[in-house]
Order: C-alpha cells, then structure tokens, then sequence
C-alpha cells in the first residue's frame, strides 16, 4: 500500500457463527484468517467458547501465539454450552454489555460467515460508526460469494435513500483474508457533519457503563 498512510490494529474482533456451515471453505477462511492475524502480529477479540467458525478463528490465531479474549455472557457458560474458550475469558451479564466491550477493547472488526447474532454485531457496529460513537474499520471476509446479498441490499437501500453513500463507505468487504486487513489498515473514517456534532459519554465503571439502548 505504497503511498497510503496506515492505521495501526493490534486488535481485531471477529464476529462470526457458532456452527461451521454448509460449505468447507468458510472454516478453512476461519481458519486462515486466525492465521493471517496471527502472522501479522494481531491479537483477537471474539465471543468465547470454542464452536463453529468462532473456535476456527481462535484456535488458528493462539496456534500463532497471538493473545484470544473471549467476551462471553455468563449464562452461555453454565453447564459449558459453548465450550472451552481459547484464552482469556471475561464474563458479562448482558449481550449489550459484550457487544460495548468488544467495541471498547477491538481497534476493527471482521465479520466471517454467520446467522442472526453475528449480523445484529455487524450492523450494531456499522450503526454505531454512523452515529460517530466509534471511528473504526468494520469488514466482512466475503467467502464465496456469502455476502453478496447482503452487499446489494445495502447498496439497494443507498439507492432507495435511507443509507447515504458517505455511510456505505463504513462496511467494507473483500474476499481473501489478507486483502480485507490491507483495506482496514488503509480505512479513512469520513463522519457525517451532522453526526459528528453528537456527544457520547465514555464508560468509566460498570455502573456507569454507556448507554446504547433505545428508552421508550
């Protein structure tokens, strides 16, 4: 990337299913981005436990020697639903609580393949970019083709006008592993004026921990 300024990441967290899925090439993508992270130096922070694609990932990047933190809900741990986490471990109460955390301890963020919980993480932290909360890089490793109707949805909704393409430029996507780290590496944060007149109150106790839920 000659001539680009890049963004130091020592910490990337990756969002991603809990199952392995249908096609063998999205744990062998897991895989290869635990090590690619690995060899890049990088440390990760994901959901704990040891299933699906989220034990790939980790096991490759400790393999590499690279520091796991695994954020998980304490209910997840009882009677070890989800497995051994590889590393170290921090318990929450919430999934809200996880999901501050990993935004809070995470320089980027990677989304591989994944249902429900693992869209909700991705589209909280595109969110909450938009909303000039954080200013961090967020991708998905687009492996055979997995995103691709998510990506035309998004750029669908551009096009409808609820999305602006300043906006669009938050999600960035790439199909191999080492490609997607180049572009977050490379990523230029463009807040939107509006947005970036809002206030955000940092954490500094549990108790007093930010406040990202909607309060009807």
């Amino acid at each position: 990337m000659e001539g680009v300024s890049v963004r130091k990441i020592k910490k990337i967290c990756v969002f991603c299913g809990a199952n392995s899925g249908k096609d063998v090439a999205f744990v062998n993508a897991a895989f290869h981005l635990g090590e690619v992270l690995g060899k890049r130096k990088i440390d990760l922070v994901y959901g704990g436990g040891k299933l699906g694609l989220m034990g790939c990932v980790s096991t490759a990047v400790a393999q590499h020697e690279r520091k796991v933190l695994g954020i998980i809900p304490s209910t997840f741990t009882i009677n070890n639903l989800v497995g051994e986490t590889c590393g170290k471990e921090i318990k929450v109460a919430t999934m809200q609580e996880r999901l501050v955390m990993m935004m809070e301890l995470s320089d980027a963020f990677i989304a591989l393949p994944g249902g429900f919980g693992t869209l909700e993480e991705l589209f909280q932290m595109i969110s909450w970019a938009q909303l000039n909360i954080h200013n961090k890089p967020i991708g998905v490793l687009n492996i055979n083709g997995f995103f691709n109707g998510l990506l035309s949805f998004v750029d669908h909704a551009v096009k409808q006008e609820f999305i602006t393409p300043r906006a669009r430029k938050i999600l960035i996507s790439a199909t191999t592993a080492d490609e997607l780290v180049d572009k977050l590496q490379a990523f230029r944060f463009e807040s939107d004026p509006a947005l970036s007149k809002l206030k955000w109150s940092p954490s500094s106790s549990q108790k007093e921990k930010l406040d990202l839920t909607l309060r009807l």
